[in-house]
């Protein structure tokens, strides 16, 4: 990898600054002093260190975020806030994604990451990976929904989900709102939303709570996010 591109991809400025902290010879490798951006280095066996600093790279990022409403589970939006505009300029910079989307309405668990392979076997229907949401939704859950949910849902384009598990946590019956849990295997678009359309309610709250093995780091507030740690990332690569 070339020299400019690690430090840029660690956080130290575009290669347009990198030159800079290169040009003023705060850069070495292996102990010498390095200014040519364009020198090919390998991040696993070389010690390179800026100002003293040794750079531990790492080539894959992974985060769980606390995803608050009114911000989209994208890249880039020319409208609305995206999930990367929460991250710090320094978590930026190695182009994380979201694994899925959660609706600019739904809060919950959202990982990040640059890892292509960890995030197409989370999202790949054939894994099976369990998501689950906590809800409130307009009107009374019945043993008959949780049948209906069980056998698996039809949705309005004709799509039919796979069996989810739907628990009944509370019913405020004079409100008739009921208070519920659900698991899904798939990722649809507004596809929770759209099962209890089916079954004539509606959602008014949607959070996630977990993906596979991983849960919600509930301390984190809303907007907030931290590093996996290294059982974390290990749950959900047994999934």
């Amino acid at each position: 990898m070339r020299l400019d591109k690690l430090l840029a991809n660690m956080g130290f400025g575009t290669r347009k600054t990198v030159k800079n902290v290169l040009k003023a010879k705060e850069v070495t490798v292996n102990g010498l002093v390095e200014k040519d951006g364009k020198t090919h280095v390998n991040p696993e066996t070389d010690k390179i260190e800026v100002s003293g600093e040794v750079i531990q790279y790492q080539e894959f990022m992974y985060f769980m975020l606390h995803k608050p409403q009114g911000v989209v589970s994208a890249t880039t939006d020319h409208v609305h806030k995206t999930v990367i505009d929460l991250l710090d300029p320094q978590d930026q910079v190695m182009d994380p994604f979201p694994v899925g989307r959660l609706d600019k309405d739904t809060e919950g668990l959202l990982i990040l990451t640059n890892d292509g392979t960890l995030a197409h076997n989370l999202l790949s229907p054939k894994k099976h990976v369990d998501k689950c949401y906590e809800a409130i939704i307009e009107g009374v859950v019945n043993e008959q929904d949780i049948r209906a949910f069980e056998r698996g849902i039809t949705l309005d384009d004709g799509f039919n989900c796979q069996s989810a598990k739907l628990e009944l946590l509370s019913v405020d019956f004079e409100k008739e709102r009921s208070v519920i849990q659900v698991t899904i295997h798939e990722g649809k678009f507004h596809q929770v939303k759209r099962m209890f359309e089916a079954v004539d309610k509606s959602v008014i709250y949607l959070k996630r709570l977990s993906m596979g093995n991983l849960q919600l780091d509930e301390t984190l507030e809303l907007g907030e996010y931290r590093q996996l740690t290294k059982e974390e990332l290990a749950s959900l690569r047994d999934n």
